[in-house]
């Protein structure tokens, strides 16, 4: 995936330099590439093959980590570490550190739009994997879920609420991942509903198990500041 991610990402040396080293900067920070790699084995799982979805892969940790980016922004986490380094703002600044998320975000679907993405797939599969995708990323999923996020800090929330945030923030991005996976490695009907309900469930264990890092583990462990659900009123 790290091959393919610098294939497909502006070189540093092209104009503009510093935002190409910002997007960069954020890519290859050292993440698990969780994203990526569940939209593999979902291929692997319906006997696809994993060339098919690794543009499609790559694309996803590019919007992964564009979110990330602007996550971090004084504007809504102000977070000062990400990956175990500082984040894209610290270094780049605050205009540079957006410009980095919206440029990746875009450059997720100028790849997943190209013919390396599904090449010999059916046009229409190929259609349906880039809608689930922008469904994901929008408001209708991760920048849904952040708007929720946002507006409950220092509320006391309910479940359902909770639920909402976890679902749309950090689980439609999984969700997506496991369904275009299954989708561009020929999945059933059937075998595609069950996915996509497992994606569900693996985003929100994934968020919890997140929570709950943020009060046990420490910043080196967890590689970014720790304690901060807390300190912003979050309810988790």
């Amino acid at each position: 995936v790290d091959e393919a991610l610098a294939h497909y990402l502006p070189d540093e040396d092209r104009m503009p330099q510093n935002l190409h080293k910002a997007m960069r900067y954020s890519i290859f920070a050292g993440g698990k590439r969780i994203r990526p790699v569940l939209m593999m084995a979902a291929c692997d799982a319906v006997g696809g093959n994993r060339d098919n979805v690794l543009p499609a892969a790559c694309a996803m940790e590019m919007i992964h980590t564009y979110s990330l980016i602007h996550d971090d922004l004084p504007a809504m986490d102000d977070d000062d570490f990400r990956r175990g380094q500082p984040t894209n703002h610290k270094v780049f600044g605050e205009a540079n550190a957006i410009l980095a998320g919206d440029a990746l975000l875009t450059e997720a679907f100028v790849l997943l739009a190209s013919e390396e993405t599904g090449g010999g797939i059916d046009p229409g599969i190929r259609r349906q994997a880039i809608h689930i995708i922008a469904r994901a990323a929008g408001c209708a999923g991760m920048v849904g879920g952040q708007v929720v996020d946002m507006e409950s800090e220092g509320e006391e929330i309910d479940l359902p609420t909770l639920e909402f945030i976890h679902v749309h923030k950090t689980g439609a991005l999984i969700k997506a991942s496991i369904e275009v996976g299954a989708l561009l490695g020929g999945a059933d009907q059937e075998t595609f509903r069950k996915l996509s309900r497992y994606g569900e469930l693996a985003g929100l264990a994934f968020q919890i198990a997140d929570d709950i890092l943020d009060v046990t583990a420490d910043q080196a462990e967890l590689g970014k500041d720790v304690g901060s659900d807390e300190a912003r009123g979050k309810a988790t």
